[in-house]
């Protein structure tokens, strides 16, 4: 008795569903923090010093490398040029390691 049914095509046919719209999806936005602000929080409150109250973070946070020394250039790369670097490097490598084991 409650065994679903496939609609017929024609019964589908005859609902008007070009006029009802879906509903759009609600997404909360967060502002997205840049590095800068990131390490003004750090500094500033001692919130960030310590997690859950129990794990001492002043010792991470003393050592932190600034944002400047983490920034590297964008470099294109090649792959016929990576291939062949890695590949020469491994063969040195590797006879570097044969020439070992002879002497």
């Amino acid at each position: 008795a409650d065994i679903p049914v496939i609609p017929d095509l024609e019964d589908v046919q005859e609902e008007d569903l070009a006029m009802q719209v879906a509903a759009p999806p609600s997404v909360q936005v967060n502002r997205v923090l840049t590095y800068h602000d990131l390490d003004n929080d750090l500094m500033k409150y001692a919130a960030f010093q310590t997690l859950d109250g129990e794990v001492d973070l002043k010792l991470l946070t003393k050592v932190l490398a600034p944002e400047h020394e983490l920034r590297e250039d964008d470099v294109s790369w090649d792959w016929d040029h990576l291939f062949t670097e890695v590949s020469s490097e491994l063969v040195t490598e590797w006879d570097l390691g044969q020439s070992e084991r002879e002497d």
